[in-house]
């Protein structure tokens, strides 16, 4: 490759109907289409998809090449049937997905799909930093690939665009799943979520007053509940009272009223997310014990560590447990639970990054003049570029302003 194009965005064969082979790694700037790879999801609980049908036809539109890998859609419910009317290419063979300039997926590579990957290539996923290892980090710098977080890219706004729609998804996914868990049918005493004439509403404690914590509380009301919002931020809870647009009741977490406000609890929902490293346990096996019978606790922040110190990571396929006669949902990821409205909500967002970067000359003069999705990159050319990780991981991090002025 040349020095000016060894950012790894490939161009296609002359011929659209050939395999792909060495050749196709060249890039030939002139065409300013992507070869683009969404391979299967290999992850326990994992269903969401990055790219929709109706994504990869807009792409394929646009120019692009598309491969995808055998029933990574059927999850989500979309079928290889789907992907193909789309423009998409099937293929049966994961090797041949990694050969993509970009490949597309929801969740980090695995150990094993970190082997396939090759250099030069543009990796867009999760990255979930805080449970990375110094080890997994440094096998992808070995790699000397560009990777980019997409849960740290940011709107022009300064927001963050997946956070947040997977948030607003979790939060309205949450109550959905209390509601399920306070039926017969789902375990619970038979109690209906909410509140109908002459009978006491359900009473829903939520401790986070992000997002998640915003949309649960506003899928609550919906119902007829009376929600109780805590978190430690006073800003926070300001504007998730002003985003709601009605009074409710939210409070700093004092343990007295705190604890009060559970006791009576028929629901306890858990959405405090730690700045780095594991969630903070605001809620004690203590003050659980002395919940109500058959009350239910959803733990959303199970994925770094929980809320609750009773909390223990569950499945999809064994969702609940029962300890001190309180049902508890910790299922990580819940958004894959209803995996086809997160794999759109992803898409919407990706889709336009994927097609702006097949309309630019090559990486480093797009991540230049796209600051928002240069906070996202966190590996540019084999270099670690993320502050957080180098500090956690004691690995050397270098400025990306710095490796672009140098490269555009």
């Amino acid at each position: 490759m040349t020095e000016h194009t060894s950012i790894g965005f490939s161009d296609l064969a002359k011929q659209a109907s050939l395999q792909p082979k060495e050749s196709l790694l060249e890039v030939n700037l002139s065409n300013k289409t992507l070869y683009i790879g969404i391979p299967k999801e290999t992850t326990l609980q994992e269903r969401r998809i990055a790219l929709t049908p109706s994504s990869v036809q807009q792409l394929v539109n646009n120019g692009n090449e598309v491969w995808i890998e055998t029933n990574a859609g059927k999850e989500a419910k979309f079928s290889d049937i789907e992907y193909s009317e789309a423009g998409a290419k099937i293929c049966y063979d994961p090797k041949e997905i990694y050969k993509a300039d970009v490949i597309v997926k929801v969740e980090p590579p695995t150990d094993e799909e970190l082997a396939m990957l090759l250099p030069d290539k543009l990796l867009i996923s999760a990255l979930q930093h805080g449970a990375k290892s110094n080890s997994y980090i440094r096998g992808l710098m070995q790699k000397k690939i560009n990777a980019i977080a997409f849960e740290y890219l940011k709107d022009g706004d300064g927001t963050f665009p997946i956070i947040r729609s997977m948030s607003e998804i979790a939060g309205i996914t949450a109550i959905a799943i209390a509601s399920d868990l306070l039926s017969i049918r789902g375990g619970g005493k038979g109690e209906l979520l909410g509140g109908v004439s002459g009978i006491p509403p359900t009473e829903i404690v939520i401790i986070g007053a992000g997002t998640v914590g915003e949309f649960a509380a506003k899928a609550a009301i919906g119902k007829g509940a009376i929600v109780k919002v805590f978190d430690h931020s006073l800003a926070k809870l300001r504007r998730l009272q002003s985003n709601i647009g009605q009074p409710i009741f939210t409070s700093l977490i004092h343990p007295k009223i705190l604890q009060k406000a559970l006791v009576n609890a028929d629901v306890a929902i858990g959405c405090i997310r730690g700045e780095e490293g594991r969630s903070p346990v605001i809620v004690s096996e203590e003050l659980v014990s002395r919940m109500k019978p058959n009350s239910v606790i959803i733990d959303i922040s199970i994925d770094q560590g929980g809320v609750f110190e009773t909390s223990e990571i569950t499945t999809h396929a064994s969702p609940t447990f029962i300890k001190h006669n309180v049902m508890h949902y910790c299922v990580p990821n819940i958004t894959s639970n209803v995996c086809r409205t997160a794999s759109y909500a992803l898409s919407n967002i990706l889709t336009p990054l994927l097609l702006r970067i097949s309309e630019s000359r090559n990486l480093a003069e797009f991540l230049y003049i796209n600051p928002e999705v240069r906070n996202g990159i966190y590996i540019y050319k084999g270099n670690l570029t993320n502050q957080h990780l180098g500090r956690r991981l004691s690995i050397y991090q270098k400025d990306i302003d710095l490796l672009l002025a140098a490269h555009t």
